[in-house]
């Protein structure tokens, strides 16, 4: 028999449910239920938690319970002042990558892991993970979901309710499901942040 947690991260298939996998992920788990039950006002104890639950986890990040991860943040990286809303899911059967001053809005789901589309393999419950990249800077819309092995550039925003099922570049604006580049940023999104809503260049700090 091959040795299933070695191939948790090379893309092939595997049974995720040995008892070497479980008990570790189980692990994971126990302290990811912690960290959902800290109190608002437990923000210094939420940031230590992160910084032993995670795989990397840079400065000034925040992410707001509850939160969900299948191995709680175990093969989660993040870059500095990373900020995720209520409801983010990272499926992080594998590694997930984020950029730095990237944001979630809530609801936002990162997955890694995937199922054989033959159901006779499928039915065995074997699975494969794929990691995800997300560069710095981006914005991650409302409800998204992102599924495996997707790569998304610097600076990006992704619309909400957008499903991301292809490599989206840097520099754009990507809506819709499947998830599409709508137009790239340019010097209009210097002069306007909302519709007719100009940017007082005078009051931003």
């Amino acid at each position: 028999m091959y040795d299933m947690k070695a191939r948790m991260h090379t893309g092939e298939l595997y049974l995720p449910d040995g008892d070497d996998i479980m008990e570790e992920q189980l692990k994971c788990l126990d302290r990811l239920y912690d960290f959902n039950a800290t109190r608002p006002t437990q923000l210094q104890l939420r940031t230590d938690m992160l910084k032993e639950m995670f795989a990397e986890i840079g400065e000034d990040c925040y992410i707001e319970p509850p939160f969900y991860a299948n191995w709680g943040g175990k093969h989660v990286h993040f870059g500095n002042r990373v900020y995720a809303n209520f409801h983010l899911t990272l499926v992080d059967d594998t590694h997930i990558y984020v950029g730095d001053n990237t944001m979630f809005g809530p609801n936002v789901t990162v997955a890694t892991a995937g199922h054989p589309i033959l159901p006779e393999i499928r039915e065995q419950a074997y699975q494969y993970n794929m990691p995800v990249h997300i560069g710095k800077n981006c914005w991650i819309g409302a409800g998204a979901v992102i599924v495996p092995g997707i790569t998304i550039g610097d600076n990006t925003v992704i619309g909400a309710g957008s499903i991301v099922t292809k490599d989206i570049p840097a520099n754009v604006v990507a809506v819709g499901n499947p998830c599409r580049v709508l137009r790239e940023i340019s010097e209009k999104d210097r002069e306007y942040y909302f519709k007719g809503r100009k940017i007082e260049w005078d009051k931003i700090i």
